[in-house]
């Protein structure tokens, strides 16, 4: 019985899993972020490259 409420009171199990959620959703942030930030590179060298080609 003594170890079956030592199990109900652990709760490490529980903050792992929460700090496991804070990482992903930090993860999920840097992600979407880093993906916006490329595609206004992207479009920025583009018009830059644009601008700069040799007229024929």
């Amino acid at each position: 019985m003594n170890l079956l409420a030592q199990f109900v009171k652990n709760e490490s199990g529980a903050t792992a899993i929460e700090y496991g959620l804070i990482a992903s959703l930090i993860s999920v942030v840097i992600i979407s972020g880093a993906s916006a930030l490329g595609t206004s590179l992207q479009a920025t060298f583009s018009g830059l490259a644009g601008s700069m080609k040799k007229p024929t």
